[in-house]
């Protein structure tokens, strides 16, 4: 399944479990997922944020269904940006919502291709190559200590 990385709030899909199990096919980690958050793998079924197949999670977000309303690609375009509905997702208690303030001024600096290839880059072990998502500590190929959005958020607020 392709999976379109790029969110309206400047969040990576790629980097999301939900969206890099439904990527790979991985029916087993999207059951076990469901499982933890008392979901079913249905409401899982995700190919990103600006498709019509999105998860359960995300379905009701404020952001996407503005974004969407305003025919825009990314909050950015938008004369009420950074609006307070984007700054409360940036300071809420999910750590990988902390980055897309800078994810969307890199979007808008660099471009969406530069940006989403150094977003592959970024989250992918330096050491073997492997995709690992938000929340990763340890590489599953190779165990290489990773730099996920706990540490991301850490740094962005020091």
């Amino acid at each position: 399944m392709d999976i379109r990385e790029d969110t309206y709030c400047g969040l990576n899909c790629g980097a999301c479990p939900i969206g890099m199990a439904n990527a790979s096919g991985d029916t087993e980690a999207l059951e076990r997922m469901a499982n933890d958050w008392g979901s079913s793998a249905a409401d899982l079924r995700c190919e990103g944020c600006k498709s019509d197949s999105i998860s359960a999670f995300c379905r009701d977000c404020r952001i996407r269904g503005c974004a969407r309303g305003r025919g825009l690609e990314f909050c950015f375009q938008c004369d009420a940006y950074p609006c307070e509905v984007l700054l409360s997702f940036q300071a809420d208690e999910a750590p990988h919502h902390s980055a897309v303030l800078a994810n969307l001024e890199g979007i808008r600096d660099v471009g969406l291709r530069v940006w989403l290839a150094g977003e592959e880059k970024r989250w992918s072990c330096p050491e073997c190559g492997l995709r690992f998502g938000w929340y990763s500590k340890r590489c599953r190929q190779c165990g290489t200590e990773l730099r996920n959005a706990v540490t991301e958020e850490k740094e962005l607020k020091a």
